[in-house]
């Protein structure tokens, strides 16, 4: 792209260029990504560190500024300001495609309500890389990324996915792979499912089997690098009641599983086993304390 196609595309604001890196082969950069880097006027990275490392090895001499979670508000203000004095500006995450389970897709919108034109080049993503070799369904799934890190609200985000029937893409750090994986298969149950670790690195790895057999493997495998989990949908004849962690215990062996293993007083207990079984509050007392 020409410095004068740059000029045109952007107008008389600037430009947001929305660049992918590689996720690990520095070779899986396009020349069109490689060119924007080279031609626009700054690069904000989510960690200047790794990315200077990119723009070393394709000899990219722009400046980099940093932009992430932490100074999102303050740097974001003062790219929207540049942006719109006619700057060019490329945004790149560590790996992958900017915008997606990162705050790029805050500067995007600040972008768009200001007016600034925002150009996406395709490029490298994990999820993608690890759907197409996971064998499960391609045709239909469903990106979550992420997981919340509090155990109440991660068993909740699980609980809403449970009836979904395609392919659900998760992105998970090593240090929580094992207990992911505990929870997606009490919530789950036993599906097929697959990890993808190291993708187009020396050590990528596959493996696929049920969540069982991943929870298995996890509990002895030496955990390194990041990791995509894809389990697949749940299934039309399977009855919806089993997709549920506690649909084996009866309604007393529910509220104490929560007093006993998260600590929860009754009352709380109560309460939450009441909400996943969609049963009024009084009735799941009255079973716990009299009926039992």
């Amino acid at each position: 792209m020409s410095q004068k196609q740059m000029d045109e595309a952007s107008g008389s604001k600037g430009c947001l260029y929305l660049v992918p890196t590689p996720i690990g082969n520095l070779e899986d950069i396009t020349f069109r990504a490689v060119s924007t880097l080279k031609e626009v006027d700054v690069i904000a990275a989510e960690d200047t560190r790794v990315t200077r490392k990119l723009c070393n090895h394709y000899e990219i001499g722009t400046p980099l500024i940093s932009y992430h979670e932490h100074n999102k508000e303050r740097q974001g203000a003062h790219l929207i300001e540049q942006l719109i004095k006619g700057k060019k500006i490329a945004l790149v995450t560590d790996a992958g495609t900017p915008a997606i389970s990162d705050p790029g897709n805050d500067l995007v919108t600040a972008c768009i309500g200001e007016g600034i034109q925002v150009i996406p080049l395709p490029g490298a993503n994990a999820a993608i890389t690890a759907l197409i070799a996971s064998g499960l369904l391609t045709n239909h799934f469903y990106f979550y990324g992420f997981l919340p890190r509090s155990h109440k609200e991660k068993k909740q985000a699980l609980q809403d996915l449970v009836y979904m029937k395609v392919p659900i893409i998760f992105y998970e750090a090593p240090h929580r792979l094992k207990e992911t994986l505990k929870e997606i298969h009490q919530a789950f149950g036993d599906r097929n499912a697959v990890i993808a670790r190291e993708l187009t690195k020396r050590y990528e790895e596959f493996i696929r089997g049920t969540v069982q057999d991943l929870t298995n493997w996890a509990e002895n495998a030496a955990i390194r690098g990041e990791f995509c989990i894809i389990v697949e949908g749940a299934s039309d004849d399977q009855p919806s009641e089993t997709n549920h962690w506690w649909s084996h215990l009866s309604v007393k062996e529910h509220v104490t599983y929560y007093i006993e293993k998260e600590g929860q007083p009754t009352k709380e207990a109560v309460k939450q086993a009441a909400k996943d079984r969609g049963l009024p509050k009084r009735e799941v007392y009255h079973i716990y304390h009299i009926d039992s």
